[in-house]
């Protein structure tokens, strides 16, 4: 994929930076864990600092110091999911919720329960002000309300679409030196075939330059996700990047949307299991005619740093690993014994780690494909 800020090479695994930030990780840290596009959101960054705010600081790219390509999503899961029983500001003390409209969503500030609202013409408008090389449709995450509510939702999702892009193009015709931004429709439809391929079809039909493949049942569970695709599989555009929404808990994850199909999958996982002192541990194996595997010693492919059994292990997190956390040589037992203390130093390194891992494993998996 060509951007404004350089060749994205596909497939690609993007590190989430909600806030502009991915957590406890600088810009030099990404560079060196070989990242090539990094995921931003529109909820987060409309609400602290604003869009014009960015916009008058040069952009988002300016903004966080970061030299790659940048995709915001469109903030349209965040305000059904973050905007629901937050406590508002009226005197009897009450929660509200954010309500969804075929217009666009009502809802109130996680951060100090302000009433906003956010349609598909704003997060266009927003997206564009911030900047990011790929923009995403503003969409309703269909819940698991059933086939008849998530066809309504994906009624929604569509009618948005054709605004977004309106919106879109509008912008575009205006600019005159600023860069183009790509804009992907996501399909929507819920764990229904009938729906996602509907949803398809009509996503397909805007010829945009990327699409999207949204909703609980991708990246939740890679069955559901392979299921999913097969029912739209020949429908997609084989020409337009791929993009598989919230895919990448797991190492083995990245393998089955590869296999797939997907050009472009983030998750938020890989810095927040490490977080919480799960490490990705193991490696990628060729299985010839069954393709690939990722093998681990360790049932859930991480290993649990704050078990006591890594006291007094001197091996790196993983041998095959060349990340910066173990080229340097840290060893499991200093890992434990910062994550126990709580020291910040614990989060930078275990992040490195599993950050690189995952991109290291894709970059290993695009090797496997030009090959064959």
């Amino acid at each position: 994929m060509n951007t404004p800020h350089g060749k994205i090479k596909t497939p690609v695994f993007m590190p989430v930076g909600t806030k502009a930030a991915v957590k406890s990780l600088d810009s030099a840290d990404l560079k060196r864990c070989g990242a090539q596009v990094i995921l931003a959101n529109t909820y987060h960054l409309y609400l602290r600092p604003g869009e014009k705010l960015i916009e008058k600081m040069g952009k988002i790219h300016n903004f966080m110091n970061w030299s790659g390509a940048i995709l915001t999503d469109s903030g349209g899961y965040q305000v059904s999911s973050l905007g629901h029983f937050i406590k508002a500001k009226d005197k009897k003390n009450n929660f509200a919720r954010s309500k969804i409209d075929d217009e666009g969503v009502t809802f109130f500030s996680h951060l100090d329960g302000s009433k906003h609202r956010l349609t598909a013409k704003k997060s266009i408008e927003i997206q564009m002000k911030l900047g990011a090389d790929i923009i995403m449709a503003f969409d309703e995450a269909t819940p698991n309300r059933g086939k008849s509510y998530a066809r309504r939702a994906m009624g929604r999702t569509h009618r948005w679409l054709t605004e977004c892009v309106r919106v879109w193009q509008k912008i575009e015709k205006k600019k005159t030196k600023q860069p183009a931004q790509a804009l992907f429709g996501i399909v929507q439809g819920g764990n229904y075939r009938s729906l996602r391929r509907e949803s398809a079809e009509f996503v397909a039909s805007q010829n945009l330059p990327g699409i999207a493949i949204g909703g609980g049942s991708i990246g939740q569970d890679k069955g559901e996700t392979a299921k999913n695709i097969s029912w739209i599989r020949e429908i997609l555009p084989e020409d337009k990047p791929w993009y598989f929404m919230g895919v990448g808990v797991r190492p083995s994850d990245v393998i089955s949307a590869v296999e797939c199909g997907a050009d472009m999958f983030d998750c938020v996982a890989p810095t927040r299991m490490a977080r919480s002192g799960q490490l990705y541990s193991g490696k990628l194996v060729s299985g010839g005619k069954n393709g690939w595997r990722f093998e681990s010693e360790f049932a859930r492919e991480t290993l649990n740093i704050a078990n006591a059994r890594f006291k007094r292990d001197d091996k790196l997190i993983d041998e095959n690993c060349d990340c910066l956390t173990c080229a340097s040589g840290y060893s499991r037992a200093y890992l434990h014994h910062l994550f126990k203390a709580s020291e910040l130093s614990y989060y930078r390194l275990a992040s490195l780690h599993n950050v690189s891992l995952m991109i290291e494993l894709t970059e290993k998996l695009r090797e496997g494909i030009i090959k064959a």
